[in-house]
């Protein structure tokens, strides 16, 4: 893995502060997140991992009395600009939840989803888009035959790679997952795990996981929370071998969490 200064800096956060209401869950001085990389998130529940993986694509815009102050950076663009399209953000910057919610409909028309949203209506395009988003997300094999089937139909982890690539249909740079492998069996698990480690040759990829031993198999960089501050950030080997805060240790080591 190439040194952080050798990296190209995908997203950066300067001087965040995120509140609801009047409390504070937030608080980041800086934060880079480096392109084609995998940042793990890690910290306990309510130490304000999902929060903050929301600011990135203003998922919290959609929180009555939430508010932000400071910059959020993707490339050169501060997204909370007024001159920012939301939807066109929500397009580049893609989202994968906790538990997989395909849409009542079929396989196809769970993929083709985004694109027509998007104003595509070319059928042979569609399929193009859909049978590489398959791909991309390791499904095709197994759903080529059942395009026309509901997608309700599938596997759990079935249904969560579904998701994934209805992601990829809209061609985002980034890639955020929220505890993406929660609700799946072990086998399941590992299938998304690989798929993820497949996809950040192509993505920026941020994964927020509870699950200390899925952040050190598959992230480059890790960010440890606790009471909505980062702790800790830096080259993931170092974070789980290393670390240089005793709160961090504590945490990895299993003393608190």
């Amino acid at each position: 893995m190439k040194k952080p200064e050798e990296q190209k800096v995908k997203i950066y956060i300067k001087d965040l502060t995120f509140y609801y209401g009047n409390v504070k869950a937030l608080d980041i001085g800086a934060f880079k997140i480096y392109s084609h990389n995998i940042t793990a998130l890690i910290g306990p529940s309510g130490c304000g991992k999902s929060t903050f993986l929301r600011i990135i694509n203003r998922m919290n815009d959609l929180i009555d009395d939430a508010r932000i102050e400071g910059k959020v950076y993707i490339g050169e663009e501060d997204i909370y600009s007024n001159e920012i399209d939301v939807v066109n953000l929500r397009k580049n910057v893609g989202m994968v939840f906790q538990n997989p919610n395909p849409f009542p409909k079929s396989i196809f028309d769970n993929i083709a989803y985004g694109p027509r949203v998007h104003g595509l209506k070319d059928k042979n395009i569609l399929m193009e888009i859909v049978e590489q988003s398959l791909k991309q997300a390791a499904l095709w094999d197994e759903v080529k035959d059942r395009l026309w089937k509901p997608a309700l139909g599938l596997s759990g982890g079935q249904q969560q790679r579904l998701c994934i690539a209805r992601v990829l249909a809209v061609q985002p740079d980034i890639i955020l997952m929220d505890e993406p492998t929660s609700a799946l069996d072990p086998i399941a698990t590992l299938r998304i795990e690989e798929l993820v480690q497949d996809l950040k040759e192509n993505y920026t990829i941020i994964i927020v996981t509870h699950n200390l031993s899925q952040a050190a198999r598959i992230s480059d960089y890790t960010a440890f929370f606790l009471h909505g501050k980062i702790v800790e950030c830096g080259a993931t080997d170092d974070i789980f071998t290393n670390p240089r805060k005793e709160k961090t240790e504590d945490y990895i080591t299993g003393r608190f969490g």
